[in-house]
């Protein structure tokens, strides 16, 4: 058995994988995973497994690295699932804020799951992405979106319907959540400013718009004005503003990443949805560039194996095409599915990261 390039095994005691390792970290998991030479398996840095040695440790960046290099995951950690042994009451931990009129305290979710706060809070960050406060902020947030669109509710409905005591508290967290106030969300974006621009690259036309807070839609298409349309759609009262030099430079930025998405890209996103969807949002962007997971196999890493349709509309409801990759899903024996910018620019970003992997 041979260590990838990635394995190099450090032998001073201060290396923070080894630390992270000794402390069970679980801050550190996703960020790597250590094998075991005279195991040949490999962990997540926070298993409670009995301790190796330093001499027989190794670190790869990913789980895909180790097995490359001939390590089989632990069943005690399950390093290949988000969340791990907990992934189960993570995911009840995570109705239970969806399902409360206000969101548990942490020290009650921590007593449901059966962990003290500190593992808990470190464990659930782990397999969501988020902390059980800004888990929480979300499903606050997608109700303030649903109670807002509703022809019926004005503000003031919106704050009791949505789990708010008070006005003020509400009022502190409206920017936030809806990039502008509830007002002008309500009023289709009335006086918000979106910049935006459209381009071409090779999958065709390719809309790129962003708020103050980010990038809010890349969107892909054949037709340059039915992507302006779809913004606008979106956003009918909103002030959108086209044509700028700087932000153009923006949209060359992604169609690099587009032609070569080896190069990467790293830009602040405004993402707006359902706790659920920003849950599978979080983990489409931890399948590794190249690689590809089923509805079902994404669901079951979330902790949810029976949403596999649920996973499968929040990729359709995706608005921010390859920064969020929702191109990396399949269905369960390989062939394409659904994309909402169609099958062929699914395959064509597939093969292009493969090719660059």
């Amino acid at each position: 058995m041979t260590a990838d390039p990635a394995s190099t095994i450090d032998p001073a005691e201060s290396d923070p994988r080894w630390r992270a390792v000794v402390e069970r970290d679980a801050a550190q998991d996703g960020r790597f995973v250590y094998s075991v030479r005279t195991t040949g398996v490999y962990c997540r840095p926070s298993c409670a497994s009995r301790r190796a040695k330093r001499e027989n440790v190794a670190f790869h960046a990913t789980t895909e690295a180790a097995e490359a290099a001939g390590f089989r995951a632990c069943k005690r950690c399950r390093p290949k699932e988000a969340g791990g042994r907990h992934a189960d009451k993570i995911a009840r931990a995570c109705r239970m804020i969806e399902q409360a009129d206000e969101p548990p305290t942490l020290d009650r979710l921590a007593e449901a799951a059966g962990l003290s706060a500190f593992h808990f809070h470190r464990a659930f960050k782990a397999a969501t992405g988020l902390t059980p406060k800004a888990y929480a902020d979300a499903v606050r947030a997608g109700r303030v979106r649903e109670n807002l669109g509703k022809a019926q509710e004005n503000v003031t409905s919106t704050i009791y319907a949505s789990g708010f005591n008070s006005n003020g508290r509400f009022y502190e967290s409206a920017d936030r959540m809806l990039g502008m106030t509830p007002g002008a969300y309500r009023d289709g974006g009335r006086d918000a400013e979106i910049r935006f621009a459209i381009a071409e690259c090779s999958l065709g036309s390719i809309l790129v718009a962003a708020s103050q807070r980010g990038v809010c839609a890349i969107l892909l298409g054949d037709d340059p004005d039915a992507l302006a349309r779809a913004l606008q759609d979106r956003f009918p009262k909103a002030e959108l503003i086209g044509g700028e030099p700087a932000f153009e430079a923006l949209v060359a930025q992604v169609i690099g990443f587009v032609e070569a998405p080896g190069v990467g890209l790293d830009l602040p996103l405004d993402i707006r949805g359902t706790a659920f969807q920003q849950r599978v949002w979080t983990a489409l962007r931890d399948v590794p560039m190249g690689e590809t997971v089923s509805y079902a196999e994404l669901a079951r890493r979330m902790g949810e194996p029976k949403a596999a349709r649920a996973v499968g509309m929040a990729c359709g409801a995706n608005m921010i095409a390859v920064a969020i990759p929702c191109h990396r899903v399949v269905r369960a024996d390989g062939g394409l599915s659904g994309y909402r910018w169609g099958a062929e620019r699914k395959q064509a970003l597939i093969d292009r990261e493969k090719a660059a992997k």
